[in-house]
Formats: structure tokens, C-alpha cells, sequence
């Protein structure tokens, strides 16, 4: 997982909020697939930077969460 800063290209992506999240736009993470890896943001701020992490990471991390 890395921290990075965003840049135009990111500004470019397709970002995903889950259905779980409130309809206020508030306490959410937005993701978006960026081809190896996932970028994550916080929705309340876009515009500062977001994490980075491997799709298999990412992939491993959300099939753990639905088995609880």
C-alpha cells in the first residue's frame, strides 16, 4: 500500500462509492480501478491524496470482508 498525491490523470478515473454508504456523501471511502492497483480516497476530500494498493491485495481484502 502506498500514499500518493493526486495528479490530472487520477482526476480522469471513475470512482465508486459502496450502496452502503450514507446518502450525505459523509464517512465514505470512493475506489477506483486504475488497471494493477485500486486507488482509494476519502469522499469528503478528493482532492488530497489516496492510497494505492495492488488489485490482488484489494481483491483478497473485499472476498475477507464478505465472509466477515
Amino acid at each position: 500500500m502506498k500514499a500518493s498525491s493526486p495528479d490530472s490523470a487520477v482526476g480522469e478515473l471513475r470512482w465508486f462509492k459502496s450502496s452502503y454508504s450514507a446518502g450525505d456523501g459523509g464517512d465514505c471511502v470512493e475506489v477506483a480501478d486504475a488497471g494493477a492497483v485500486v486507488l482509494i480516497r476519502d469522499s469528503k476530500r478528493p482532492e488530497e491524496a489516496f492510497l494505492s494498493v495492488g488489485s490482488g491485495q484489494w481483491a483478497a481484502f473485499v472476498r475477507m470482508t464478505v465472509r466477515g
